[in-house]
């Protein structure tokens, strides 16, 4: 281990205890040039999915970067993205709960939002919002060709829900949103070549064609007629993205620093970060996340505040009191757990920027 991460190490475990999320800016910032010269090369406009990082300013570094605007989850996200300036929002989920609850509407009075939409009861609630809020909502419509999630089916039902956005006076038909399954791009250009001649019956046009996930930079491009691609995890990397080749370690720029508290046994230990750090979503992996400097160690389950260790295979165990750094399965889920991220350059601690989005349920 290098003198600098001796001292970041200090330093980190003196001004904020473990265990610590950390971020280096230096490794976000290169993965937000590289997401949006990855749009870039095939044409398409970049709308990073802010669900990973939940930070105003990291968003605002992707739109100068050259994102044209932000994807959310949660109508909640979006507020803050909002008050922090933010106005090009799509919000990637049918959003009952918070039409239902007037929120939709008093955001929709503040800028024009474009929402998504994959059944009636989700119209419905829509247009009641739009016309509370005293304008009309563009709502996009989900389509699942293969990830079994949300989104119509078939492009009939596809276009059954753009005739009824068409001929209410408070929505606008705004286009088509698909999460692509990794094999199935093929099905999703027949799906939306298909969905696009009945639109063109219906004197409509889709003006955004959305694709998604971090995971489908592999295929980016491949939809001829899409214009837009929404990814979010690309910003800082984990595990899941490794293992789905499309990010090395190298490009992890989220990290849990955490302590080894305990070695009651020769093979095994306990680290201070648990699953309400790191979270019990496993993302389909063996373990819970990779030690840097131990990375035969196994993160093999938890309690709330306790990583256990199997150490059986490690050559150089841990001892107690040694802080590690932990790369999670699943980065996203990892950053809703903290209020704040401590910003790395170059070994040292540079900033505290707060997670403003997080736990936003509605």
């Amino acid at each position: 281990m290098t003198k600098d991460m001796t001292t970041l190490k200090t330093a980190i475990i003196e001004r904020f205890g473990t265990p610590c999320a950390v971020i280096d800016l230096d490794l976000v910032a290169r993965n937000i040039v590289k997401a949006q010269e990855r749009c870039d090369a095939v044409g398409l406009a970049n709308r990073p999915h802010i669900k990973t990082h939940k930070s105003p300013m990291l968003a605002n570094l992707q739109i100068k970067a050259g994102a044209l605007g932000i994807t959310c989850q949660k109508l909640g996200e979006a507020e803050v993205m909002a008050n922090a300036g933010i106005t090009d929002i799509i919000i990637a989920t049918n959003l009952l709960g918070a039409a239902r609850s007037g929120r939709l509407a008093a955001l929709q009075s503040h800028l024009p939002l474009k929402v998504c939409a994959d059944n009636t009861v989700s119209l419905s609630a829509y247009s009641k919002a739009a016309d509370q809020a005293g304008r009309p909502m563009d709502v996009l419509i989900e389509c699942d060709t293969g990830q079994k999630r949300a989104g119509v089916e078939t492009p009939q039902q596809a276009l059954a829900l753009a005739r009824i956005i068409r001929d209410d006076p408070y929505l606008n038909f705004a286009g088509l949103l698909f999460y692509p399954s990794l094999d199935g791009w093929p099905r999703t250009q027949l799906f939306f070549d298909n969905t696009a001649a009945g639109l063109s019956d219906l004197g409509l046009s889709a003006k955004i064609v959305s694709t998604g996930g971090t995971p489908n930079f592999a295929h980016i491009g491949s939809l001829k007629g899409a214009t837009e691609h929404r990814a979010g995890t690309c910003i800082f990397n984990d595990r899941m993205m490794i293992k789905a080749g499309v990010a090395t370690l190298e490009d992890c720029a989220f990290q849990v620093f955490t302590s080894v508290v305990s070695r009651s046994g020769p093979e095994r230990g306990i680290l201070d970060a648990g699953s309400k750090t790191l979270t019990s979503d496993s993302g389909g992996l063996d373990g819970f996340g990779m030690i840097l400097e131990h990375p035969k160690a196994r993160i093999h389950k938890f309690a709330e505040e306790h990583g256990f260790l199997d150490l059986s295979k490690c050559d150089h165990k841990p001892a107690i009191g040694d802080i590690v750094r932990v790369i999670p399965n699943h980065v996203c889920v990892a950053v809703n757990m903290v209020d704040q991220l401590v910003a790395v350059r170059r070994g040292e601690i540079v900033d505290v920027i707060p997670v403003a989005a997080r736990g936003m349920l509605v």
